[in-house]
């Protein structure tokens, strides 16, 4: 696994970082909080550029208004807070006054998925994805680094239309190169294989990419792919691996309901069904506890990828064990149902 920095960052540090980038590059850049500043790293933009910085307190649906009404006059908003309160308690006030008219607002999110810790259930956004996935107009950003949160940060400036960008608390490695432009709406292969492919997303393709290590020493060749844009979703990437690999698997830190997992199953089950399994978490809340225990907790370590993995290829190897015998049944059949009917045709003539 190719680790391109020891230093772990966060994703919503380098967000940070990018916004006061984008200050200076652009006058029309404006920047909305919601009593989170220092927690979503807006505070650095707020610093070096005070008359474009709003905090408006603890008022997540005012924040959205105000933002679509900067929008409507022709400025680049990106507005901030935790995930669970930039989605669920907003919720109307997105559809409505963003979605509905395409305004051009980034709804940067950090705090996502339940690597928030200790904070536990009630902060640890888990549908944060499904819910804005079913949102008409919205593309969805998952970087699954710091290298790739910076470059995301400046592609969102350049992309007119709203969009859901969700970054991470906790720190992680770097897996990405530094300085390659971000792409909305390509995932990357970060590593080829043959026998299987893992679809990751955020801070999981760090965990996907550990198990395909493991995996390699098993014999086992996995390809693994970085889906940073949930919406639109590249099927064209994923349908040209799975051709080649005949099984997949999605690993993402969010309910396996309307997340990655959907969409991938969503994607294969139109186009080219494969045996896969859906990894994250299952139809339940998060709780407390620190990052590391609660990643080993939902099974989502690269240990357990790596053991799922195993699984899905032995379920599809009995799958097509089982097919052989059905098609060699049907064979067989057709042969003696060809053979019976030449021989009531023979009685026939007699």
């Amino acid at each position: 696994m190719a680790i391109i920095s020891d230093r772990e960052i966060a994703t919503r540090e380098a967000y940070g970082r990018a916004l006061v980038e984008l200050g200076r590059q652009n006058n029309n850049v404006v920047v909305l909080d919601a009593d989170l500043a220092k927690s979503t790293q807006t505070i650095k933009f707020g610093k070096e550029f005070p008359d474009r910085f709003f905090d408006v307190g603890i008022a997540e649906a005012n924040m959205i208004g105000i933002s679509a009404g900067l929008a409507a006059c022709g400025m680049v908003v990106f507005c901030s807070s935790f995930a669970i309160f930039a989605t669920q308690r907003v919720l109307n006030q997105i559809f409505q006054s963003i979605a509905y008219p395409n305004l051009n607002v980034k709804i940067a999110a950090s705090h996502a998925g339940i690597s928030v810790g200790e904070d536990g259930a009630t902060h640890q956004s888990i549908d944060d994805i499904s819910i804005m996935r079913s949102i008409p107009n919205m593309t969805i950003v998952v970087p699954a680094d710091a290298h790739e949160a910076y470059e995301a940060t400046f592609a969102a400036a350049n992309f007119e239309g709203p969009m859901y960008i969700r970054l991470s608390r906790m720190a992680t490695p770097v897996v990405t190169p530094p300085g390659k432009p971000f792409e909305i709406g390509k995932a990357i292969v970060l590593r080829e294989g043959k026998d299987i492919t893992i679809a990751a997303c955020g801070i999981m393709v760090y965990e996907a990419l550990g198990a395909a290590e493991r995996l390699s020493e098993l014999g086992v060749e996995a390809e693994v792919i970085n889906f940073n844009t949930i919406k639109p979703f590249d099927k064209e990437t994923l349908i040209e691996s799975v051709i080649k690999t005949r099984a997949a698997l999605t690993v993402e830190e969010h309910s396996i309901i309307g997340g990655l997992g959907s969409a991938v199953a969503e994607a294969l089950c139109e186009e080219f069904p494969v045996a896969m399994s859906r990894m994250g978490v299952r139809d339940q809340f998060g709780q407390s506890g620190k990052p590391v225990d609660l990643l080993k907790h939902y099974k989502l370590t690269s240990d357990d990828i790596a053991k799922e993995v195993l699984r899905v290829l032995e379920t599809r190897r009995k799958a097509n064990e089982i097919y052989e015998i059905s098609a060699s049944t049907r064979s067989d059949f057709g042969a003696l149902k060809a053979e019976n009917e030449v021989g009531m045709a023979d009685e026939s003539s007699n």
